[in-house]
């Protein structure tokens, strides 16, 4: 089993930063893809950004040029800068990963989630 856990997340206002970390742990075999995603109540979880092992990087198109994923593989462990912040940015931000336990079997984590809140 491999735990996840998100730290960052607060009350900043419209303009303002903040960096997300999230943290694997456990019983790792090989953290491959992790990701960034976020959630409003009752609406779908959505993507906002994924980076490779190898460090590409993908966007959702709402936060290119204002969000930067980043990873340290030594620490197992995934960034999200996020810099001019926007209220429609609040959501409650969830961290993924991808263990590889063979290159046939991948097992997908979440963590528990980090509430981010911008005032206008």
């Amino acid at each position: 089993q491999v735990q996840l856990v998100e730290s960052g997340g607060g009350l900043v206002q419209a303009g303002g930063s903040l960096r997300l970390s999230c943290v694997a742990s456990g019983s790792i075999f090989s953290i491959n893809d992790m990701a960034w995603y976020r959630q409003a109540p009752g609406k779908k979880r959505e993507l906002v950004a994924t980076i490779t092992r190898g460090g590409r990087t993908n966007y959702a198109d709402s936060v290119k040029g204002r969000f930067t994923i980043s990873r340290d593989n030594a620490k197992n462990t995934v960034f999200l800068q996020m810099n001019s912040l926007k209220p429609e940015d609040t959501d409650v931000y969830y961290c993924n990963a991808i263990d590889e336990v063979t290159p046939l079997e991948l097992v997908g984590y979440w963590g528990q989630g980090t509430q981010v809140t911008v005032s206008s």
